[in-house]
């Protein structure tokens, strides 16, 4: 009945989507097992996509040739740029999308990717020999084999749904947990833990006063997260969101569930997001607050759903209604479905290596919340490098690993695998010590040829990547030549309050001026605009950033250069550590259980102190 397949994924999540569609697209013959096909890519918490970080990631993915970008670009219902104010290297975009819209695109890509067949049914066990995987069982007693397997279980692994003093086995509100592979991993000698998650009621847009609440509309330009020309929404044609507060008195009603909530009553033992938590650990956490912000989302263009971001919550459903109906604008609201938390087993990462393969078990890959992150663009982003690499490994190919210096994903993964994660692990500007290299607006500069090299991104991808770089190069060219009269330039720049010039300057010149842009001296001055020629509105805004950040960026690429001495210093497989007792015992103990491939990636394992790295270098004769 099935063929032997290149590459089985289990879970059509985020993760599992990606990784299905780029081993397919690379050339696997794939199966996507999924427990319902009629929820293939739901966003099973907020309507959204991107964010601070996370939106960095979702353009990497597009860069490589994901799919993630593109099915983003066209569900979105608004497009934002966040914190515009700061830095390039902090700019981040995310959409707000038809939630339906969203997995009808992702299923429509899927099923029009060659080489992905599609299978309804639980995973209830692998099948392993000699150390390798190479195949599963179903929950109907199928046997499909597979060179390799990628587990992108989400929270469905032996999950469990929170309401009040309610619990009831659930990988997601209204569908069925997962059972069986973790009682087989561990048996297999894996570690395995708990986390918990958690989501906000959905209510009746109807029922809302928006009159009430603060409007929050998209910016004026709609760039979206892919760099291929795919038709999106007009400016004018975006759906805008809304933001309203609590108050003492919600807190006040919110406090009255504590006895009864599964979290505070010992119930639910995982660890939540520290970054995302419930509204009554909000109130607990930082109780010199009088009020939180809420976020009042539309789940899309056609329903009156509304996703109530910053209201995550486990309290009783009362609780739940009481409390938001003292919440300006939700004086009369109705309910859709309550809140609720979610606990589920996930297996710390430091089992993995940088391929995202098990260490135990051989062509076994794990992506998403089974390695405890947070979040659909984090998981999204392991399972295109899951399905990268689970598809290279069983055509004889090298692996495809990422570093620090090269994208949020190779931070991402190198997080996970050097210091493991006891909470849901949540991608920020911050985890990157290179920011200012990886920023959204150049990851198609930075990934798109090596996603073409190895057959993942298109011609069409590559071609529209160089033409943008030379369109960059030009305009940077142009603006170091081109000369700029003080009659013509000095009320632009009296404008800005900017000092006026006494001679001729450069445009280049002009431009490194803080809080003078590119788009503006060229309203201001039609013979530069006329000069550079282009309205890739992407384009000048590259050459800009290149231009105004240069010593900043220069300054990153000599640490990347110092920081790779570490980097090719490789620490053999039979490295034995417990012969040197100069090292620390945490040292010891970590370096021998995660077994670091380089000093660079010893240097970053939680508990190995540069002291320990320093002996390590001395050691190998360094």
């Amino acid at each position: 009945m099935f063929p032997e397949y290149d590459v089985i994924v289990v879970g059509a999540g985020h993760a599992g989507c990606e990784a299905a569609a780029a081993a397919a697209n690379m050339g696997s013959k794939v199966l996507l097992i999924t427990m319902n096909m009629q929820t293939i890519a739901q966003m099973s918490c907020n309507p959204a996509m991107g964010g601070i970080a996370k939106g960095q990631i979702v353009r990497e993915i597009d860069a490589l040739g994901g799919y993630s970008g593109i099915v983003s670009d066209k569900s979105m219902i608004q497009f934002r740029m966040l914190n515009k104010s700061k830095g390039p290297g902090m700019w981040s975009p995310r959409t707000q999308n038809d939630r339906h819209l969203f997995a009808q695109t992702w299923r429509d890509m899927l099923e029009a990717t060659p080489n992905v067949d599609f299978w309804q049914d639980m995973v209830k066990s692998l099948i392993v020999k000699d150390g390798r995987a190479q195949g599963v069982v179903t929950g109907m007693g199928q046997e499909i084999m597979g060179k390799s397997v990628v587990l992108t279980n989400g929270t469905f692994l032996n999950g469990v749904i929170h309401i009040g003093e309610k619990q009831f086995g659930g990988g997601r509100i209204g569908e069925s947990r997962a059972t069986g592979i973790t009682e087989q991993l561990v048996e297999l000698g894996f570690e395995t833990d708990r986390l918990k998650t958690g989501t906000p009621p959905r209510v009746d847009g109807r029922s809302l006063d928006y009159t009430k609440m603060e409007v929050q509309d998209g910016d004026e330009e709609v760039i979206g997260f892919s760099y291929m020309p795919i038709e999106r929404i007009k400016p004018e044609q975006q759906r805008c969101c809304w933001i309203t507060y609590t108050s003492p008195e919600v807190h006040e009603i919110l406090k009255t569930g504590f006895e009864q909530s599964p979290m505070y009553q010992g119930r639910i033992k995982g660890s939540g997001p520290r970054y995302c938590p419930s509204i009554e650990d909000k109130i607990s956490r930082f109780a010199e607050r009088e009020r939180h912000q809420l976020f009042v989302e539309p789940e899309g263009w056609n329903t009156v759903e509304i996703y109530v971001n910053g209201f995550s919550t486990s309290l009783p459903e009362d609780v739940q209604y009481k409390a938001l109906k003292m919440v300006p604008g939700f004086e009369n609201v109705k309910f859709f479905r309550p809140g609720y938390a979610i606990e589920y087993d996930y297996f710390p990462p430091t089992q993995l290596q940088f391929t995202l393969e098990t260490k135990l078990i051989q062509n076994l890959y794990f992506a998403g919340q089974i390695n405890g992150t947070t979040g659909y663009e984090e998981a999204a982003c392991q399972g295109l490098m899951a399905g990268i690499n689970a598809h290279r490994k069983v055509h004889g190919e090298e692996a495809v690993i990422l570093q620090r210096s090269d994208a949020y994903i190779g931070v991402l993964i190198d997080d996970l695998i050097n210091k493991g994660t006891d909470e849901p692990y949540r991608m920020f500007t911050s985890r990157a010590e290179y920011r200012t290299l990886l920023r959204q607006d150049n990851a198609d500069l930075r990934l798109t040829e090596l996603g073409h090299k190895i057959g993942l991104a298109t011609d069409e991808r590559l071609s529209l990547m160089r033409a943008k770089q030379t369109s960059v190069t030009r305009i940077k060219e142009i603006l170091a030549e081109f000369p700029v009269e003080p009659a013509v330039v000095n009320p632009f720049l009296e404008e800005r309050n900017s000092s006026p010039i006494t001679e001729r300057a450069r445009a280049g010149k002009i431009l490194l001026r803080p809080g003078i842009a590119l788009k503006d001296m060229n309203e201001a001055m039609p013979e530069l605009a006329e000069a550079i020629g282009t309205r890739d509105v992407l384009a000048m805004e590259q050459a800009e950033i290149q231009l105004k950040y240069d010593v900043y960026i220069e300054k990153e690429k000599e640490l990347v250069k110092k920081m790779s001495t570490l980097e090719d210093l490789i620490i053999p497989d039979s490295f034995d550590y417990n012969k040197l007792s100069a090292l620390s015992n945490e040292a010891r103990q970590k370096l021998g259980k995660i077994r670091p491939h380089t000093l660079g990636q010893a240097s970053r394992i939680s508990g190995v102190n540069p002291s320990d790295v320093q002996i390590l270098m001395v050691y190998m004769g360094r």
